[in-house]
């Protein structure tokens, strides 16, 4: 193994969050902000890139160079890592960022790869390599979801994974085909074959409210889908918050808003 081997435990059903369990001298690294609650004796530091060795070498320029990856996929320039440099066991946990679930992924069972979305990830035991994927189909790059770069995890150790809603991981067989909304694609093994296709029909295209592209999976490898990307939840809280004048900043969306109008109150 090259990775730290971490035990964990999920908490939560809709709004989760990871305990992993550290041994001595174990370490665990996170995205910036992830933490919620660590024990005493786990110290934190805050890194360039993820850490691991296959970043790009050792030294500053390796360091630079695993940190420029995260730019290019949009995420925040650095990564903590939580040690424990205590004697016994102790406990960091993770929270997820929005309501969905947290899906622990062993490497080591997975080929040693997997793509996901580029704000998927949550943390993963020390060792595991945090890069970028680039699309090697143009309409992949131009009409994914997730556009021309997303992220790949590798190594043999644990990772863990955020997506909205439910999850549903589809195991397909060789030439086995899927086609799926470009927002719900979470994550994929990394032999699978991914492409995007353009929706059928002008009419179905322009009216059919699903959008213009979907992505086509094809076996074999495992797929993981959600049912509520964190897009389409923003969009519908959007759509539905009250759509206020400037100025506006009392009582609104209420009865009493609008007594107060009646009288003159602004």
């Amino acid at each position: 193994m090259n990775n730290h081997e971490i035990d964990y435990k999920l908490h939560g059903d809709d709004m989760q969050f990871v305990e992993v369990e550290l041994d001595p001298s174990e370490t665990v690294i996170a995205e910036a902000g992830a933490l919620m609650m660590m024990e005493d004796g786990i110290a934190m530091e805050t890194i360039f890139g993820d850490g691991s060795q296959s970043s790009g070498g050792s030294g500053l320029m390796g360091k630079l160079m695993g940190a420029g990856k995260r730019i290019i996929t949009g995420e925040s320039l650095f990564m903590t890592t939580f040690t424990n440099n205590g004697t016994g066991k102790r406990h960091v946990s993770f929270a997820a960022p929005y309501p969905g679930k947290i899906i622990p992924m062993d490497l080591s069972t997975l080929n040693g790869k997997i793509i996901c979305q580029k704000d998927a990830f949550l943390a993963a035991a020390k060792g595991v390599s945090i890069g970028i994927e680039f699309q090697r189909k143009i309409g992949a790059g131009f009409f994914g979801g997730e556009g021309f770069i997303m992220q790949k995890l590798e190594g043999d150790g644990l990772a863990f994974v955020h997506a909205g809603g439910t999850i549903y991981r589809k195991n397909l067989q060789k030439g086995e085909v899927i086609r799926v909304d470009t927002g719900c694609l979470v994550a994929m093994t990394g032999d699978v074959d991914y492409n995007i296709e353009a929706v059928p029909g002008i009419k179905t295209a322009l009216f059919g409210g699903e959008g213009l592209f979907f992505a086509t999976l094809r076996g074999p490898g495992s797929v993981w889908i959600q049912s509520m990307p964190f897009s389409r939840l923003a969009s519908r809280v959007f759509a539905a918050a009250p759509q206020n004048p400037a100025g506006r900043s009392k009582g609104e969306g209420s009865a009493a808003g609008g007594l107060f109008d009646l009288l003159g109150g602004r």
